[in-house]
């Protein structure tokens, strides 16, 4: 049987929005690797990974790109997707494995390649190996639109924040990891019952974020922070209640970096997640331990929601429809094939 799947349309699209992606066209352009090794990543040991974590030993997952080599290390189709169409992960629409089988990969650019060809290859590589097909097309879906407050925004103005020195020797427990909107240093720490992690994503400003599972609070504590940078914070969160999660866009018309907090309740988080269906055990990267703990809380304890703590900012989220750009995937493999 082929592993093969074809979908149709999704949330009821019109077919007349759909528009061809150019990109699918890069191998005839010759934006391919020289050569590219691809397959499924092998499971978890979440004791092992602990144990290098507390020893200051990252995990190397994400998208690394350094020098010709290209490495992706424990990533979805999904988020292959997101790397190499540059686009956000919500705004991805296919089956549900996507999001959940994971691969290596391990490429060599061609000699006189940039850094910005790689999503390109990329693209070329997921169309020949997994026979991906995609389409971008408008669609109306529910969002929650970020806007300042009735009383005006109470946030404190931050400098603006030094791009990333890409060149710059990693510190003690940090990796590098490329984002569709740039490079970003992430560190990471595990203790019993905590685990925190700093994302550094350049001139979009860098928060850190604490679970702690003890108290069942979410800290996220920003400086820096653009309202872009803002919007993708809330955006990742907001996907912890499942893939149909609302998408955040920014209708503030704020220009400026401000330092942020968010106090959340991890029972909250985890509750909305439950209400979509999603399995709160799960083990991926950083996790399940929080989500176990959240099984016990208090649904009355501390944090609090998304809302009520955007609004102590001076801003509001409204739930409103827009016009959403959507890759959609129509066609995919989810067994590449052969090296």
């Amino acid at each position: 049987m082929s592993a093969g799947v074809a979908f149709g349309q999704a949330d009821g699209a019109k077919a007349e929005g759909r528009r061809p992606i150019s990109g699918n066209t890069a191998a005839t352009a010759g934006l391919t690797f020289d050569v590219a090794s691809v397959r499924p990543s092998a499971p978890l040991d979440a004791t092992k990974l602990q144990a290098d974590m507390q020893a200051g030993k990252m995990p190397n997952f994400g998208m690394h790109l350094d020098g010709l080599r290209a490495e992706y290390n424990y990533m979805s189709l999904k988020e292959l997707v997101v790397a190499a169409y540059k686009v956000k992960p919500y705004q991805v629409t296919g089956p549900d494995w996507m999001a959940t089988q994971r691969y290596d990969i391990a490429a060599r650019m061609p000699e006189g390649s940039k850094k910005e060809d790689a999503a390109a290859m990329l693209k070329a590589l997921l169309t020949e190996r997994f026979k991906l097909e995609a389409h971008m097309e408008s669609q109306e879906k529910p969002v929650l639109a970020l806007v300042t407050a009735k009383g005006g925004p109470k946030l404190k103005d931050s400098p603006t924040p030094e791009p990333i020195d890409e060149n710059a020797p990693l510190k003690p427990g940090e990796r590098k990891m490329d984002l569709p909107d740039g490079p970003a240093r992430v560190t990471q720490s595990l203790e019993p019952g905590k685990m925190s992690s700093t994302i550094n994503m350049g001139t979009r400003g860098s928060y850190m974020q604490k679970i702690d599972g003890s108290t069942q609070v979410v800290q996220i504590d920003g400086t820096g922070v653009s309202m872009s940078g803002f919007v993708d914070i809330l955006s990742q969160v907001m996907q912890i209640g499942g893939p149909s999660a609302k998408r955040v866009v920014d209708e503030t018309g704020l220009t400026g970096h401000y330092e942020v907090s968010l106090s959340l309740s991890l029972a909250d988080l985890m509750a909305a997640a439950r209400a979509q269906g999603v399995d709160v055990q799960g083990g991926g990267p950083g996790g399940g331990g929080g989500a176990r703990a959240a099984e016990a809380a208090d649904p009355g304890g501390a944090g609090s929601t998304v809302y009520a703590s955007v609004e102590k900012l001076g801003l509001k989220l409204e739930s409103k429809k827009a016009s959403v750009e959507q890759l959609v995937v129509t066609s995919a493999e989810k067994v590449p094939t052969e090296n």
